[in-house]
């Protein structure tokens, strides 16, 4: 009879293996919505020279920016997983952070209730402490690697 250790032994590469080709199927599809998402900003642009209400434009724009930089952080986080092995947790906390500003950016524009405004701001509170502590903890762990 095996031991099931054999068995474990052999299961973690292969799982492995299917953990990168995901990571890695992963990033292309986030590679193309980046640039599909940049194309945009660039459409966004043109039509803002173009816009009856200017301030309505930018808004399209910055928009369009902040998604764009959106999946930028969650495709660094996809890269970092291939360069260390580790899931690094500050740039999707960062992309959680530009996600709430996006949100924020609509309550000048749209009606919305204090408590929800208030909710968003909180989350961009906790967001923005988790980042300085975790950020924090990154850097140490990667000192730590380093020396």
């Amino acid at each position: 009879m095996i031991p099931s250790r054999y068995y474990a032994d052999n299961a973690v590469p292969a799982i492995s293996w299917v953990t990168q080709g995901i990571y890695l199927l992963i990033a292309v599809a986030l590679s193309v919505l980046a640039l599909v998402s940049l194309y945009d900003v660039l459409l966004q642009m043109v039509a803002l020279i173009h816009a009856e209400d200017t301030m309505q434009g930018v808004l399209e724009v910055l928009h369009a920016v902040l998604l764009t930089l959106i999946l930028v952080e969650i495709l660094e986080t996809v890269t970092a997983y291939f360069r260390t092995k580790k899931v690094l947790v500050t740039p999707i906390l960062i992309a959680g952070v530009t996600a709430m500003v996006r949100r924020v950016l609509i309550f000048g524009v749209e009606v919305h209730e204090p408590a929800e405004i208030g909710m968003t701001l909180a989350a961009i509170l906790v967001l923005t402490i988790a980042i300085v502590y975790i950020g924090k903890q990154e850097h140490q762990e990667s000192d730590l690697d380093v020396g």
